[in-house]
């Protein structure tokens, strides 16, 4: 249970924390007491749906005993080894990511979260090809390092963006709601895109692109859902240059989407994969980088010139060995594709009554509704976003919202029974939404 007062925690915080991403006068976090399953109270006793599962990390809930029990249980043999020595956890834990990930992967080298995951995957493909220049999507988001801030494309890069920060290139990715040409079909929009691609990969001089980088579900931006073809397409340009196909499943990983990763839910196979958050649901922090066979060999006999102090912690390993037994063992993916359906209906029934909902994007646990002024101009709602994120909040709805688009990531383990009840609070929400934000209906 908590410790000090609401008042207590809440003025520390504002006195003596940065918090990311926001101006700290504007700040107004909630005090959280404690936390169960799928759902965390605050000091006054009030309850709220976690249906971002916080960062899209908490996969498994909150409380977690198979979890935390195996932090417990290493924390009894030793709490820390150096990267240097060999530990059963860290062994363990690779070779299990490694049974599961493809035919065609090899090896894990081991980070702290998703941001150094994508900055060790930009060293590895550069050593690995000997070219420097990484594309990534403008609509993305790796990261806020130097290296994985440089490698995003939405507008947190800025802050990390300099003169001598080169070689990150970007691209633009399909948005289906969004587009303004007139296609036939999805498999127009790839063509189109990949085409564009494909000039822009000629315009760079192929021959200096070590990697394309991709969410294959871009995940804060919006769960924007690639066209189908798309993703297969850029895997054949890749192998036509010689390019490196980098998937990011920082996010979209460990059965976000029903699938052990976002990719699998195409056609397509990548040469290296960075994952974080869901591999421990954040009880510890941890992140990898796995890579295939022939990037692996490519290192048995030169120096791997990356590092970490926490490289495999080995608290951080024992609680991904739990919470990836537990995904298998309770047979999460399934439940999560089965709930998935009943969530993408729910919402897409929101979209023909609410005139604020301009768009729903859905995939297994993994959602979301873009809302507007206006449906048929799709004039952006950006700006009001944090006030009906807010108005959620203050009826026990509590999610992240970026853009126009609010997410609902619940973890993975919540119930029909409440997946349902949470989203009466939302249907609730964006009826008041509604009224308050968007245009009268054309007649």
């Amino acid at each position: 249970m908590e410790k000090g007062t609401k008042e207590e925690v809440l003025d520390g915080d504002s006195h003596y924390n940065l918090r990311p991403w926001v101006a700290q006068k504007a700040q107004d976090p909630i005090a959280v007491s404690h936390a169960k399953g799928v759902f965390f109270w605050d000091y006054d006793g009030k309850r709220y749906f976690d249906m971002s599962s916080q960062l899209v990390n908490s996969n498994l809930g909150h409380g977690n005993k198979e979890i935390n029990e195996a932090i417990k249980r290493q924390l009894d043999s030793f709490a820390y080894i150096a990267p240097a020595h060999a530990a059963y956890p860290r062994s363990e834990l690779a070779k299990k990511l490694i049974e599961k990930a493809g035919a065609n992967m090899a090896k894990v080298f081991f980070t702290c979260g998703g941001a150094e995951s994508n900055d060790n995957a930009v060293l590895i493909a550069r050593a690995f090809s000997g070219r420097h220049k990484i594309f990534s999507s403008y609509r993305s988001y790796h990261g806020s390092t130097i290296g994985a801030g440089n490698l995003s494309g939405d507008v947190r890069r800025f802050a990390a963006e300099r003169p001598s920060s080169g070689g990150f290139v970007k691209f633009l990715t399909p948005y289906i709601y969004r587009e303004k040409i007139k296609f036939k079909n999805e498999h127009e929009i790839s063509k189109y895109y990949l085409e564009l691609l494909r000039e822009q990969i000629i315009a760079e001089d192929a021959g200096n692109i070590a990697a394309i980088t991709l969410e294959a579900v871009a995940g804060t931006n919006g769960v924007i859902i690639p066209p189908k073809g798309y993703l297969e397409g850029v895997r054949k340009l890749c192998d036509e240059f010689g390019i490196l196909l980098h998937f990011d499943e920082v996010m979209g990983g460990f059965g976000r989407t029903g699938k052990l990763f976002a990719f699998e839910n195409f056609n397509v196979t990548p040469d290296i994969i960075t994952f974080a958050k869901g591999i421990t649901c954040g009880y510890v922090p941890l992140g990898g980088v796995i890579v295939s066979k022939e990037i692996a060999d490519f290192y048995d006999n030169r120096p791997l010139l990356c590092g970490l102090t926490y490289n495999a912690h080995p608290l951080s390993c024992a609680a991904g060995i739990a919470a990836l037994d537990y995904y298998y063992d309770r047979h999460i993916f399934t439940h999560v594709r089965k709930l998935g359906k009943v969530l993408k209906q729910t919402l897409l029934s929101f979209e023909k009554k609410h005139k604020i909902v301009g768009n729903v994007r859905s995939i297994g646990l993994f959602a979301a509704i873009e809302l507007v002024a206006d449906r048929y101009a799709k004039q952006s709602l950006s700006g009001k976003i944090p006030n009906i994120i807010n108005l959620l909040r203050q009826k026990g709805f509590a999610t992240i919202g970026r853009g126009s688009n609010i997410i609902i990531a619940p973890p993975l383990v919540i119930s029909q029974k409440e997946l349902l009840e949470a989203l009466e609070i939302l249907d609730e929400t964006l009826y008041i939404a509604d009224d308050k934000y968007t245009k009268p209906r054309r007649s």
